[in-house]
């Protein structure tokens, strides 16, 4: 697997720690104080990157409401595409400002950007890195643009087939850009369990060389965590401080509580998965003495045989292992053994004293 470094010293690849996305999106709810706060609990929260998006309604649709345009099911029924993207839409006279209260902070920030126009006010920012949305997977002519910036990129896959996969992936190299990472992600919103369909995210690392992750939409910590012990390596998560705050993607985000709790999950998954790796571990050393061994349940006297009667297999594991039994039975003792002692092979012998 390629690792891809992106953001001063922070890389993802196969050894590395999971890298964890917060998702302001809509979450501001038209409020630049609310955005700012957002991004201090996402990094109290434990996220490594706050990601925004960077688009108006004017360049990502256009205000239309005939029937191509309407949204006619789930959360947002009723709303045209103008409409919704009017309400969610991060205002691009905060972007710096939001990058520049990251960096004080020391949370990476990046950003989704909808067009080329959206790439040349995120250069100009100075951002380090990209994200691809999902639903631009498809946008070869905005992949490449991206690419063409020499950046690391982030590109989710929802929805895409293989074949589209592959051309995304062949337009970000096509521009001389290794510096990929993809995400497995179902467009719901939210997203159910059964549709995530994990071993997709496996088999894209496999076919692409490339770290993989979940973008996640649905409710919960299952998904993250269990996309961390099938190898991934990005996690993102909608972020938003409370789900009474309305906007268009409250319903599917993350509280800080709930966002620092899959943190510490997905951590300690991270952690459990550790490297192959047999026999006794530091922690089990305490306890290895509750393996079972031969002792003498009787005492026995100096030149008696050992048999099932006075010697047996029980715990603790200070006498001969199990599978030395059949060959102590029969044999005598070289001395008078206690009832409790450990056996040894230099306590009997094949010698009688009788």
């Amino acid at each position: 697997m390629q690792e891809i470094k992106i953001h001063r010293k922070t890389i993802i690849g196969a050894n590395t720690p999971v890298y964890i996305i917060a998702e302001m999106s809509a979450n501001h709810a038209g409020s630049l104080s609310r955005a700012k706060e957002i991004i201090h609990a996402a990094k109290e929260a434990g996220a490594d990157c706050i990601k925004i998006q960077t688009y108006t309604p004017d360049t990502i649709t256009i205000d239309c409401d005939n029937e191509f345009f309407c949204i006619e099911n789930g959360l947002w029924k009723g709303e045209t595409l103008y409409q919704l993207y009017g309400k969610a839409y991060t205002p691009w006279e905060w972007q710096p400002e939001l990058k520049e209260e990251a960096d004080r902070i020391g949370i990476d920030f990046f950003s989704t950007p909808f067009d080329p126009t959206a790439v040349d006010f995120l250069e100009e920012m100075g951002v380090d890195f990209y994200k691809i949305a999902s639903f631009e997977l498809v946008d070869i002519p905005l992949i490449e643009y991206v690419a063409s910036k020499g950046k690391p990129m982030i590109m989710s896959t929802g929805m895409a087939s293989l074949a589209e996969i592959e051309e995304a992936v062949q337009a970000v190299r096509g521009q001389g850009n290794g510096q990929l990472a993809l995400l497995r992600c179902a467009s719901a919103y939210p997203a159910i369990t059964e549709e995530m369909n994990l071993k997709t995210m496996q088999n894209m690392g496999k076919v692409f060389d490339v770290p993989v992750g979940l973008s996640d939409h649905s409710k919960g910590s299952v998904g993250a965590v269990a996309a961390v012990t099938l190898g991934a390596k990005v996690i993102e998560k909608h972020f938003c401080l409370d789900r009474e705050i309305e906007n268009p993607d409250a319903a599917f985000s993350m509280t800080p509580r709930e966002f620092a709790q899959m943190v510490k999950d997905v951590r300690q998954a991270q952690t459990a998965i550790g490297t192959v790796r047999y026999g006794c571990s530091r922690q089990e050393k305490s306890n290895i003495g509750f393996r079972r061994s031969v002792f003498a349940v009787e005492d026995i006297r100096q030149g008696e045989k050992l048999t099932e009667k006075n010697v047996r297999i029980i715990r603790p594991g200070y006498g001969l292992a199990p599978k030395y039994f059949p060959q102590v039975l029969g044999q005598v003792a070289l001395r008078d053994i206690k009832k409790g002692t450990p056996i040894q092979f230099g306590l009997i012998g094949e010698e009688s004293y009788e």
